[in-house]
């Protein structure tokens, strides 16, 4: 019974842990993210780059392992197995739009942020002239060498 006490108590210190709490809500704000990537390439990129590659559609491209000649990947894959190339030639392109479109929006973001105003210390010593200790900086004398300032 005392085994699991210390096991709970254990994982009680792990998930109230800051690291883990930030974790997820990274997790989730990501999913959030994710969704808003994917209709900006879905909605507003890939329809443009259908434009620019005359409404090309590489998903429909497969090849039969039998040999044999069909006019869909479904009727192909009734008969035998199929390597759709057109398929992964897709992923990648998705891939590489979603990779330069969180790309370009993380430098909006960086570029939004403010940028942090360095606060500059004021001195509160100065090095004597004579001796060369620190004293404050209000002194008149120097402490050390009674070196007038």
């Amino acid at each position: 019974m005392e085994k699991i006490k210390n096991t709970l108590k254990e994982f009680k210190q792990f998930a109230v842990k800051g690291n883990v709490i930030d974790m997820s809500v990274g997790v989730i704000i990501g999913g959030a993210f994710s969704k808003i990537v994917s209709s900006m390439v879905n909605d507003i990129i890939m329809p443009i780059v259908g434009i620019f590659t005359g409404g090309a559609d590489f998903s429909g491209l497969f090849y039969a392992v039998d040999g044999n000649k069909y006019a869909t990947i479904e009727e192909a894959e009734a008969f035998t197995d199929t390597i759709n190339y057109g398929m992964f030639i897709s992923e990648v392109l998705d891939f590489l739009i979603m990779a330069a479109v969180i790309f370009a929006m993380l430098k909006l973001i960086t570029k939004l942020k403010r940028k942090e105003v360095e606060v500059k210390e004021e001195p509160t010593t100065k090095v004597c002239p004579f001796c060369k200790t620190d004293i404050h900086i209000d002194a008149t004398r120097c402490p050390n060498c009674t070196s007038e300032l």
